[in-house]
């Protein structure tokens, strides 16, 4: 099932970036993911920014019933079809908005922002998107998210194909606002990786990672 919202300026950038290829990620489930949510207890789960959807065909796997959710119909429509062929179909519903302009309604125990960097919006619309990320989630449940720490170590800052800010740990901590009687911070980890450049290129990158826990 796949819900719709209004065309943008954001949608017409994305549309062309997954037009221009067949397939632009793995298809496998962010790394980052699988560690910090592999032993939680499957729920309701949001995923945002899905993408060809990787990460929630894996949660559902895993027994999440999943809203993922996209800016580009091009994505979402390969998504779907992904999650057919994995047989959990049933388990995700696909929800086509610019999260700037709309939000999926409802609550859920995993809100998931995996490495939601776009370079056709401003820092602090992306804060606004994770403060409301954070009120979607349930008593209990848990906000995580991923991004990267900077460009790899063979792209030089004047060299970045797109200017765009990589927020530190204590910014998208602190770009939360959240009350500290009610939310639990229970990983806040920066982690290096190999990477591996378009015109294959080596170096490393840094990721960061942050998990936090709604107490009630």
């Amino acid at each position: 099932m796949t819900e719709t919202s209004e065309s943008s300026a954001t949608q017409q950038f994305w549309e062309e970036f997954y037009r221009d290829r067949d397939q632009v990620w793995s298809g496998n489930p962010n790394p980052l993911l699988v560690r910090e949510v592999a032993a939680l207890t499957p729920g309701s789960a949001l995923d945002l920014g899905c993408g060809e959807g990787g990460d929630a065909i894996w949660l559902a796997g895993q027994g999440w019933r999943v809203t993922a959710v996209d800016v580009s119909a091009t994505a979402l429509r390969r998504a779907a079809g992904h999650a057919r062929d994995a047989g959990v179909e049933d388990r995700i519903v696909w929800a086509e908005h610019d999260l700037t302009q709309s939000f999926p309604g409802g609550s859920f125990d995993l809100v998931s922002a995996q490495f939601f960097h776009s370079p056709v919006a401003q820092a602090d619309e992306r804060t606004e998107v994770l403060r409301r990320s954070a009120a979607a989630v349930t008593p209990g449940g848990v906000l995580l998210i991923a991004g990267h720490a900077g460009w790899p170590s063979f792209v030089h800052e004047h060299e970045a194909p797109f200017d765009v800010h990589f927020p530190t740990i204590a910014e998208v901590v602190d770009g939360l606002g959240l009350d500290k009687e009610t939310w639990q911070v229970e990983t806040a980890d920066e982690v290096e990786r190999d990477v591996t450049g378009p015109d294959g290129q080596v170096g490393r990158r840094t990721d960061s990672v942050v998990r936090i826990r709604r107490r009630r």
